[in-house]
């Protein structure tokens, strides 16, 4: 295993002290769920050979789905793809007509990450690379820049919303050329979804479409299509906390989100998608409930449902939904181990008696929700090794028992009334319809 760097070391202390996941040195305290990692790498080679994939991440609060998601995203990363990742939230979801589309994209645009800038607002570093490759090629060939630009976005054209993003692009060489710096950050800007009129958009650029609410999804294609123009190998978008659509009061906002889905899975699935994958990250209620997950909606469940061989311990992780094995007592002792490592010197490291009798206090306390979901576990054990570095006096026998540590049982859940669906007025389209 490489050497942890000190900048790792303090994210990943940091951060699980917090409950979330580290951006930086996953790799050091990844443990189990093997096969499922072993079958997303195959995705992210299929991506890369011109293919599509799609999975829904599905696991219990606290179980790992954002650490597996992204662990995934730094394997894409190392295999050349561009990642976009966000969180959904109120303000941010898929399908939408006041705006918060369009929020979620530009927010995955913001977070657009290459291997060299894994840490996001890499996308000018994208388009700028797309410009000098056409501008090396043009110098070999001795033609204009302009012309190989407009050669290589040519089939833009036939894309939904092609021919203004190819439009956008030549804008920004023309400010790359003439030194406007101006042009080259509007044109970013509409390329990050941040133009909220088309008259500002027309204004900056000459462009007559901005992205918007019903254009998110033709955007992600375009800009798979890009990317891979600019010599990377495709994109993966990451979707966390799908839980949020499972939120929504109105059935009518819902729908509209999960037929987004719907027309997302159909592409990927038939091969209309080229060099695009996706992950979605939500818990079981999110997939499963029939009320209001995604199983609400028919066309969804009838993709969606498991393989009704695969039961009694036997596994098929071919299906777009992968569900998160739990950790067992053994992984989560390793777990423990690695951020031991992590956190303390050979020389006076906890013993592994120490992380036993941890354990058994976890498991005293919350049985076994202790390893299946972690994420509570691992922050007190985080805790205490922190208290155990800054008071060198005291032993590690005299803390166990005064640990506290609770279920994590994903509070957020609780303001859903699943009694209700709720009529939004401004997601009713019917609300003055009169006979």
């Amino acid at each position: 295993m490489s050497k942890l760097k000190p900048r790792e070391r303090d994210a990943i202390v940091q951060a699980l002290r917090a409950g979330v996941v580290p951006k930086l040195g996953l790799r050091h305290i990844q443990v189990g769920r093997v096969r499922e990692i072993e079958e997303l790498v195959k995705d992210m080679d299929r991506i890369s050979d011109g293919g599509s994939a799609i999975r829904f991440i599905i696991g219990e609060y606290g179980s790992g789905k954002t650490f597996f998601m992204n662990l995934i995203r730094l394997v894409a990363l190392e295999k050349g793809l561009v990642v976009m990742f966000a969180d959904l939230a109120p303000d941010r979801r898929i399908h939408a007509t006041g705006g918060q589309a369009r929020g979620l994209y530009a927010e995955m645009a913001r977070n657009l990450s290459t291997r060299t800038k894994p840490d996001g607002g890499a996308l000018a570093s994208v388009v700028e690379r797309f410009v000098s490759q056409a501008h090396r090629d043009a110098e070999e060939r001795d033609v204009p820049t302009g012309s190989v630009i407009r050669e290589r976005l040519g089939h833009f054209e036939e894309l939904t919303g092609g021919f203004e993003f190819a439009e956008v692009i030549r804008r920004y060489w023309e400010g790359h050329e003439t030194g406007d710096d101006e042009l080259k950050s509007a044109a970013l800007r509409w390329l990050r979804g941040e133009f909220a009129t088309r008259t500002d958009a027309r204004k900056a650029l000459g462009v007559r479409t901005i992205i918007d609410d019903a254009s998110v999804y033709d955007h992600l294609k375009l800009m798979s299509a890009f990317v891979c123009e600019a010599g990377y190998k495709g994109l993966l978008v990451g979707l966390d906390e799908m839980v949020n659509l499972y939120k929504l009061t109105s059935s009518q906002a819902r729908n509209g989100n999960y037929e987004q889905i719907l027309r997302i899975l159909n592409d990927v699935l038939q091969g209309s998608a080229e060099n695009l994958g996706f992950l979605m990250g939500g818990t079981p209620e999110f997939l499963m409930n029939t009320r209001r997950g995604l199983y609400s909606y028919e066309a969804l469940q009838s993709r969606l449902a498991e393989n009704t061989f695969a039961r009694d311990g036997l596994v098929d992780l071919s299906g777009p939904v992968v569900r998160l094995a739990s950790l067992t007592p053994e992984d989560l002792f390793v777990l423990l181990a690695n951020v031991r490592r992590i956190m303390q010197d050979d020389t006076d490291a906890l013993p592994d008696a120490a992380l036993e009798a941890f354990m058994a206090h976890c498991s005293d306390r919350i049985g076994e929700a202790y390893f299946r979901t972690p994420r509570n576990t691992v922050t007190a054990f985080v805790n205490l090794l922190s208290v155990l570095e800054q008071n060198p006096g005291v032993e590690w026998s005299d803390l166990i028992e005064k640990i506290e540590v609770s279920e994590d049982l994903g509070e957020d859940m609780t303001e859903v009334d699943e009694s209700t669906d709720a009529h939004d007025p401004s997601d009713d389209d019917l609300i003055s319809f009169k006979l």
